[in-house]
């Protein structure tokens, strides 16, 4: 099947800090790709050089067999890169649908009137038509992470980054979150998505990777992965969240 996203020898440092050693990657069009690691082992920011708000110091990014490497972010993402954040970051004056409309105009650029339909769509899609007029600073946790995720679907991407999007959710709520990733999934959507709640992320992925000390330290199989002796030693609590 052919990569949308390829990684070639990404690397990057922070002084001493090593948060990508070389990575090399690839994603298959309409894959869900799961990314497993302790913090601090450079997941967000592997995102950020995906998206280009992060620069590394060596290597490419190629989407769609285009190298994106000197593309500034508001391009990646109005080539079909979009990412939702671990700390939700809506316009918090702004109501849930405006914070779509921003997203559908800049992102997805579109004008004001051809987005319109869209944003409501997705906001009925992401169970979030019933709060289109609430301020978005109001929302419970759960609804924010609806919305980040709104907000990316609504620049209609073909790749998503999700960061940490069940954190802090409970179990009812997971199971909501994870019915709605895989009806972006179904519409053929590529996914990586970065994650601590191992149950969720298994619900969903083809495929699972592990990043630590700025290295892929294990790859394949979701379960074989979770089973892989050094990603148990190394992950902490793996085992008890599987």
């Amino acid at each position: 099947m052919t990569a949308i996203l390829s990684l070639s020898g990404l690397s990057k440092r922070f002084g001493a800090v090593v948060v990508a050693d070389g990575l090399a990657l690839d994603v298959r069009a309409g894959e869900a790709l799961g990314i497993l690691g302790p913090n601090g082992a450079g997941k967000t920011s592997l995102f950020g050089m995906i998206t280009g708000t992060l620069r590394p110091d060596a290597g490419s990014v190629t989407f769609e067999g285009v190298d994106i490497s000197a593309l500034p972010p508001e391009i990646r993402c109005r080539r079909g890169i979009a990412r939702s954040f671990q700390v939700p970051q809506p316009f918090g004056g702004m109501t849930v649908f405006e914070n779509l409309l921003v997203a559908a105009s800049f992102g997805g650029q579109l004008t004001e009137r051809a987005a319109t339909p869209r944003c409501l769509e997705v906001l009925d899609r992401c169970g979030l038509g019933h709060r289109a007029n609430q301020r978005a600073g109001s929302l419970t946790l759960l609804d924010r992470k609806r919305l980040e995720l709104a907000r990316a679907l609504a620049t209609a991407p073909r790749l998503l980054l999700l960061d940490e999007v069940a954190g802090g959710l409970t179990d009812h709520e997971c199971v909501d979150l994870i019915a709605l990733i895989k009806d972006v999934r179904a519409g053929g959507v590529s996914i990586v998505w970065i994650e601590h709640v191992v149950h969720a992320l298994l619900s969903v992925v083809d495929r699972l990777v592990v990043l630590y000390g700025g290295k892929f330290i294990a790859e394949g199989d979701p379960r074989a992965v979770i089973d892989n002796a050094a990603v148990r030693e190394l992950y902490m609590g793996i085992e008890a969240d599987a």
